[in-house]
C-alpha cells in the first residue's frame, strides 16, 4: 500500500521508520495516482485556496496531519474544510493517530533518564529565563511575560524583549544548557488548547528548571511527576505569581520541593502514555490503517481500501 506525503513537516525530510509489511511511503508527487493514502501537512495550506488541492481519487484516503495548534490554524476547526479528510494525525489525543510531543525527545528510556537527571546548581544572574522569538501569540504570552517581568528579573534570549545572548548558539542543546542554570523558566505556549503541550513544558523539566507554565488547560495530564511545575492559572495576576516566586527564592526548601519528583518513579500514567506513542507517526499510521481498513478490494489493477 503506497502512502504519499504530499508535503512534509515544513519541508523537512521524513524520518526513516520501520514500516509493517505491505506498506511503502513516498514524497514523490508524480506517484499521486498510485497512492492509496495521501497525507497533507495542513498548516502549510493555511492560505492556499481550496481549489488548488489535488482532486481526490476514488477509494483514496486523505490524512490531515498537524503538530501545530488548531487555534493558530483555523482550517483544522473548519468542518467544511476537514470534511474531505478521512483520518486525523495531530497532537490531539482524540485524533485517529495522536502525535504528541513526546517523540520530540527520542526513545522513552532516553526521555525518562533525562527527566530524572538531578538539577544543577543555579548560577544565572537572574532567577528566570525566557525564550520567545515567534510572533505567534494566540495565548497572550507576550503580554503576560511583559507584565510578569515588571516584578521578576528575567533574562530573555529570544527576539522578544531580548536582554541576553547565547555566545555559541547550537539550537536546542544550547537552550537546555542555558535553562539548567536558572531557577525558573517561563514556559509559555503560543496558543492555548487541550493537549497542546509542547517542548516548552518538557525542556525545563529535563534541564532542572521549574517551568512557569501558560498553556493547555489539561497540562496536568502530561506531567511526569507531582508538584513539578507552576501554573499561571493558579494565580490571580502576574503580580500575584511574582510574589509567590519571590517567596520560593527566599525559601530554599520550598523551592527544592519542586524537584522531589525527580527522585521518585515517574507517574505510571505518564510512562504508559509515552510508551504508547513511542513508535514513529509513520509506523503508527500504517498500523492504524491496517487495523481500520484491513479488508481490501481490487480496482483498476491496484489495491483499494474498504472500511
Amino acid at each position: 500500500m503506497l502512502i504519499l506525503y504530499y508535503n512534509t513537516l515544513w519541508g523537512e525530510p521524513l524520518r526513516r521508520a520501520a514500516l509493517p509489511d505491505g506498506f511503502e511511503i513516498t514524497t514523490d508527487r508524480t506517484r499521486y495516482r498510485d497512492a492509496r493514502v495521501v497525507v497533507f501537512h495542513i498548516p502549510e495550506w493555511k492560505w492556499v485556496p481550496r481549489f488548488l488541492f489535488p482532486q481526490k481519487l476514488p477509494q483514496q484516503l486523505w490524512v490531515a496531519w498537524s503538530m501545530e495548534c488548531e487555534e493558530n490554524y483555523p482550517r483544522l476547526q473548519d468542518p467544511a474544510f476537514m470534511r474531505r479528510f478521512d483520518v486525523t494525525m495531530t497532537y490531539r489525543l482524540d485524533s485517529d493517530v495522536p502525535v504528541p510531543y513526546f517523540s520530540y525527545f527520542g526513545t522513552p528510556p532516553g526521555l525518562f533518564a533525562a527527566l530524572q537527571t538531578p538539577p544543577y546548581e543555579k548560577t544565572a544572574r537572574a532567577p528566570a529565563v525566557l525564550f520567545i522569538s515567534s510572533r505567534i501569540n494566540q495565548s497572550g504570552r507576550r503580554e503576560y511575560a511583559r507584565a510578569l517581568m515588571r516584578y521578576l528579573q528575567t533574562d530573555s534570549y529570544g527576539k522578544f524583549m531580548r536582554s541576553a545572548r547565547l555566545p555559541n548558539d547550537r539550537g536546542r542543546p544550547s537552550k537546555l544548557e542555558t535553562l539548567r542554570h536558572y531557577k525558573f523558566t517561563l514556559a509559555f505556549e503560543n496558543a492555548i488548547a487541550p493537549d497542546y503541550v509542547t517542548e516548552k513544558f518538557y525542556d525545563p523539566l529535563i534541564a532542572g528548571s521549574v517551568p512557569i507554565y501558560l498553556g493547555a488547560p489539561n497540562v496536568e495530564t502530561f506531567a511526569p511527576g507531582d508538584h513539578c511545575y507552576i501554573n499561571v492559572n493558579d494565580f490571580a495576576s502576574p503580580r500575584a505569581l511574582a510574589e509567590y516566586l519571590h517567596f520560593l527564592l527566599r525559601d530554599q526548601d520550598a523551592y527544592n520541593a519542586y524537584f522531589a519528583w525527580k527522585q521518585k518513579p515517574l507517574r505510571p500514567a505518564f510512562v504508559a502514555q509515552v510508551k504508547a506513542y513511542a513508535e514513529s507517526p509513520q509506523t503508527r499510521l500504517c498500523k492504524w490503517l491496517d487495523e481500520h481498513y484491513a479488508h481490501r478490494i481490487a480496482f483498476d489493477g491496484h489495491t483499494a481500501l474498504r472500511a
